[in-house]
Order: structure tokens, then C-alpha cells, then sequence
């Protein structure tokens, strides 16, 4: 396992429709093996193959455990993954993306969503997930169809910028230059 660059967005790949996965091959699950280890070390709760520079359709979503958010604690991994059905409630929430760091806003999403799609081995899974992990389903799928999250905010000053704090200078210590 390997910790992978993450792609920035004016990278180009971040704007195209990733491509179906036909197959799953060894070199498929070093890749969701790597994006595993990427999400984890960048402080991640998502990521998608064209964040680490691959034009493919997977996703892997974790959640920390919070027993407050159902679906949190488990890691997911899906290849080919699809929102086959989404709740009419929509709620606003805070995101931001590995690969817009620094950038925040309020993205409007569908409370709940059953997503399918194949897992590592190759088996259909069916995830029903709400609140925080259907947030994340959503934008994690989003991204295999080249959309970043402002582009789903409706109103441009619902999207912010926060400047990464800095470490104060520290003072230069006198000292005795008596002999």
C-alpha cells in the first residue's frame, strides 16, 4: 500500500466522467488498497480514483465511528458505484474536499440514498446510508461524474475560505554575552 498525490481541481481529470471499471484485477485493489491508505493519511472521509490520478469509477468512503451517525466505523469500498435511489428531503451541510483544500461551503444533498455497486470481491452490495454517510456517498459519486462541490451550491456566498493557521515566529531568545 502506497499513500498517492492527490489530484488538485484544475486538474482536468477531476472534470471528466471517470470510466466503468470491466473488470477486477489485482492492480484494482492495490488501487482501493492505496486510496484507503491516501484518505487516511490526508484526514479524509472519501475519496474517488480521479482524486489519486485514475479515471475509474471507485469510491472509498470511512466515517469515524460516532454513535450519533449510523453508518460511521465502517470502511467502504465500491467499484461502479450508483445512487439508485435518493430520498425527496433535502439538507444543507458543510463540505469540503481533499482536493479543494481550504474551501468549505453549504451543499444542498439528499437526506438519505441507497447506493449500489460492486465491492472489493467483486460481489453487488446495496448500502443504505443517511445523514453524514449519504453526504459523503454523494459527493464521493459526484466526483466519478466530474463534479466538484461548489458546483452544486446555489448561492456563492455560502462558500468560504478558511486560511490554514500559521505557526508563530518564535522571539529570539537574548542572551548574556557577558564574560
Amino acid at each position: 500500500m502506497a499513500v498517492r498525490p492527490i489530484v488538485m481541481a484544475d486538474q482536468p481529470i477531476l472534470r471528466r466522467k471517470a470510466e466503468p471499471v470491466p473488470r477486477i484485477t489485482p492492480a484494482l485493489r492495490r488501487l482501493i488498497d492505496d486510496m484507503v491508505e491516501t484518505m487516511r493519511a490526508a484526514e479524509g472521509i472519501g475519496l474517488a480514483a480521479p482524486q489519486v490520478g485514475e479515471s475509474l469509477r471507485v469510491i472509498v468512503v470511512e466515517v469515524p465511528e460516532d454513535e450519533e451517525v449510523p453508518g460511521s466505523g465502517v470502511l467502504y469500498t465500491l467499484i461502479n458505484p450508483e445512487i439508485v435511489e435518493a430520498s425527496p428531503e433535502i439538507v444543507e451541510g458543510v463540505e469540503g474536499c481533499l482536493s479543494i483544500p481550504g474551501w468549505y461551503g453549504w451543499v444542498p444533498r439528499a437526506r438519505s440514498v441507497v447506493v449500489r455497486g460492486l465491492n472489493r470481491e467483486g460481489r453487488w452490495v446495496r448500502i443504505r446510508a443517511e445523514g453524514l454517510v449519504a453526504r459523503v456517498f454523494q459527493h464521493e459519486i459526484d466526483h466519478l461524474d466530474g463534479i466538484l462541490f461548489p458546483d452544486r451550491i446555489t448561492d456563492p456566498t455560502r462558500l468560504w475560505r478558511v486560511q490554514p493557521a500559521r505557526e508563530a515566529i518564535p522571539e529570539p531568545v537574548p542572551t548574556d554575552a557577558s564574560p
